[in-house]
């Protein structure tokens, strides 16, 4: 496990990579990701979020196991509350915001697909994942334009193309 807390925001991201043969892309840099799109929804520190990286089969126990679907999926956000940073607990800890499982065969098959690089892929999906944490739908049309929106613009500041655009291959 790899933690890291970014200095000004007291965000604290612990990454836990147990995707088996696939190694993570070069470049991997969460702890900006996520301190980076806390940063564009307006969300302050400090807080804890969790990111698993994991294989098809986790993916696939967890996906079944909570939106009873029987396929893996890319991204599951698990939202540690109703409010985007709960109080301080008691044992002055950091509250935790949540955790995301990212799925990393599906990151680069779906890197391949869309011919995106792997690590433009994996980086939306911890923006998108770390958005649901503090409380971003895409249920209604209304509220996926308002993320998707949101999502391109944090993509933009960190070094990436828009992923809703259909001009980002070979980002």
């Amino acid at each position: 496990m790899i933690t890291a807390v970014a200095p000004v925001t007291g965000i604290t991201t612990d990454l836990q990579c147990v995707a088996g043969e696939r190694e993570l892309p070069h470049g991997v840099n969460v702890q900006h990701w996520v301190v980076t799109t806390l940063e564009c929804a307006g969300v302050q520190g400090p807080g804890i979020v969790t990111i698993r990286i994991v294989d098809s089969a986790e993916s696939q126990t967890l996906n079944e196991s909570f939106r009873g679907s029987k396929s893996a999926t890319n991204v599951l956000s698990f939202p540690a509350g109703k409010d985007p940073l709960p109080p301080q607990s008691n044992s002055g800890e950091p509250p935790e915001l949540g955790d995301l499982v990212i799925c990393l065969p599906l990151v680069y098959s779906e890197a391949e697909q869309q011919q995106i690089l792997p690590l433009a892929h994996l980086s939306h999906l911890v923006v998108h994942g770390t958005l649901h944490l503090v409380n971003y739908t895409h249920d209604r049309a209304a509220d996926a334009g308002k993320m998707e929106s949101l999502e391109s613009e944090i993509m933009g500041k960190l070094g990436f193309s828009d992923p809703y655009s259909p001009d980002n291959a070979n980002d």
